[in-house]
C-alpha cells in the first residue's frame, strides 16, 4: 500500500537534532565525556509541598475522571500569583484557561484567531514553535527581524505599514529565548499602542519571567495598561517550578481570545489532570524561596559560561534572562551547524546551532544552563584543550 502524508510534513526534519543525538551516544559508547548543553530542560527537582500535593490527590480515586474544567481554586491561585508577583489586580476566571504546556498551547493558539491566509508576525530569530503552531492552521507567517544592535528588540517603525495594516497576530516573547534578552517598559508601552493602532491582537510568551539576571524583576505584559484590551499571555510552571514533565500552563489576558480559546479546546481535550491541578495550585500559593534560589543559581551559571569561555578567547556575553546563553560562533567559523558539530566531536560540549531558530540566527549558538558552575567550568577546560578556538 502506497501512503501519501500531507505536504506539511516535510517541514517537520530531525535535521541536526537528530545528528547531535547520534554522536552524543557515539561518544557515550566510546567513554568520552559529554557537556550537554543543547536542551532546555531544568535539572532541579519541583519543592517538596509541590510533589506532596500532586502525591496526596494522586491517592483519590475520585481524581482520575475527566476534569473537564480548572478547578475554582487553580484560577483563584493563578489570579493571586498576577497580583503578588505582576501587579495585575482582578483577573477574573473568565480570563485565564490551562493548556498542557505552552508548546501544546502556542500549537493551537492560532486555530481561534485565524483564517487560511491570514498574517501572523513571527520573532526572526525566535523560538520555533511560535512559527509552527500558526502554520499548522494555514496562517501566513511573515516574520519580523530582531537584530543585536537594538539589542534583539522589534523595531516597530521598520515593519511596513502595509504589513502592518494586514497583520492579524503577532507573537512576541521577552525574555526571549533563544536571544536571552529582556525588555524595558517602554518596549511595552510601544507594543500595545501598535496593536492597537493596527488592530493586531498580541501573544505574549511569557515563560522567563522568574529567570531573569540584574535587579529588575521579571515584567508581564499585563502589567501595562491596555494590554488585555490587545492581547493574551502565555504563563508556564514548567521554569519557574520545574514542573516540566507535569505540562502546566496557562493562556491570561483577553476575555474573548480566552472564551474563544477554550471553545476550541473542549473539542480536543477534557481538562489538566486533577492531581497536575493541585500540584499547580501549591506551587502558586505556597513558599516562593526555590524560585529566588533557582534564579541565583541560574545566575551563577550564566557568570560561569560567559566568563570562562571569553577567558580563553570565545566572546560569550552575559544572558539577560531565560535559561539559556546566546553567542555568535567564533572567529574562523562560517556556519554554526558545522560549528557545532566541531565543539562536540573535539571537546564534548553540545550545544544548539542558531540556524534552528530562524535564518537570522544563523552565526550564533544557544547554550542551555542545565549544568552546575563546576562542571560547566569543566566543560570551558574541555574546550580549551581541544583546540577547536585556535582556526581564527
Amino acid at each position: 500500500m502506497e501512503m501519501k502524508f500531507a505536504d506539511r510534513m516535510g517541514s517537520f526534519e530531525e535535521g541536526i537534532f537528530s545528528v547531535l543525538n547520534e554522536k552524543k551516544n557515539e561518544r557515550i559508547k566510546k567513554g568520552l565525556k559529554v557537556y550537554n548543553m543543547s536542551v532546555g530542560t531544568p535539572d532541579f527537582k519541583p519543592a517538596q509541598h509541590i510533589i506532596d500535593a500532586v502525591v496526596e490527590a494522586a491517592k483519590k480515586p475520585e481524581n482520575y475522571k475527566y476534569a473537564l474544567a480548572d478547578l475554582p481554586e487553580l484560577l483563584d491561585a493563578v489570579a493571586r500569583r498576577y497580583e503578588t508577583r505582576y501587579g495585575v489586580k482582578g483577573l477574573k476566571h473568565s480570563e485565564i484557561t490551562s493548556v498542557y504546556g505552552s508548546q501544546e498551547g502556542m500549537t493551537h493558539i492560532a486555530w481561534p484567531l485565524c483564517n487560511p491566509g491570514d498574517i501572523v508576525l513571527v520573532p526572526n530569530p525566535g523560538y520555533p514553535i511560535f512559527s509552527i503552531g500558526p502554520e499548522l492552521c494555514g496562517a501566513k507567517l511573515v516574520p519580523y527581524e530582531l537584530h543585536a544592535e537594538n539589542n534583539f528588540l522589534i523595531e516597530f517603525d521598520k515593519i511596513p505599514e502595509d504589513l502592518a495594516r494586514a497583520a492579524k497576530v503577532m507573537i512576541v516573547s521577552y525574555p526571549l529565548n533563544p536571544v536571552c534578552v529582556t525588555a524595558p517598559d517602554d518596549f511595552y508601552r510601544d507594543l500595545i499602542a501598535f496593536a492597537k493602532k493596527y488592530n493586531i491582537m498580541i501573544i505574549h510568551d511569557n515563560a522567563y519571567s522568574d529567570i531573569v539576571y540584574g535587579d529588575q524583576p521579571g515584567k508581564s505584559f499585563l502589567s501595562f495598561e491596555g494590554a488585555k484590551d490587545v492581547g493574551v499571555e502565555f504563563y508556564s510552571l514548567s521554569k519557574s517550578y520545574n514542573y516540566t514533565g507535569a505540562r502546566m500552563s496557562f493562556v491570561v489576558g483577553n476575555e474573548k481570545i480566552v472564551q474563544n480559546y477554550k471553545k476550541i479546546r473542549s473539542q480536543i481535550d477534557y481538562g489538566i489532570f486533577l492531581p497536575v491541578q493541585y500540584g499547580a495550585i501549591a506551587a502558586l500559593t505556597g513558599p516562593q524561596d526555590q524560585v529566588e534560589w533557582q534564579r541565583q543559581e541560574y545566575s551563577r551559571r550564566n557568570h560561569a559560561l560567559s566568563e570562562g569561555l571569553t577567558s580563553i578567547g570565545w566572546n560569550v556575553p552575559l544572558s539577560q534572562g531565560t535559561m539559556f546563553s546566546w553567542a555568535h560562533i567564533p572567529d574562523g567559523f562560517s556556519n554554526s551547524v558545522d560549528f557545532v558539530i566541531e565543539l562536540m566531536e573535539k571537546s564534548g560540549l553540545i550545544v544548539t546551532p542558531g540556524s534552528s531558530f530562524g535564518s537570522l540566527g544563523e552565526g550564533y549558538v544557544r547554550f542551555a544552563l542545565i549544568l552546575p558552575p563546576e562542571t560547566i567550568a569543566q566543560a570551558v577546560q574541555s574546550v580549551k584543550e581541544s583546540g577547536v578556538l585556535c582556526r581564527g
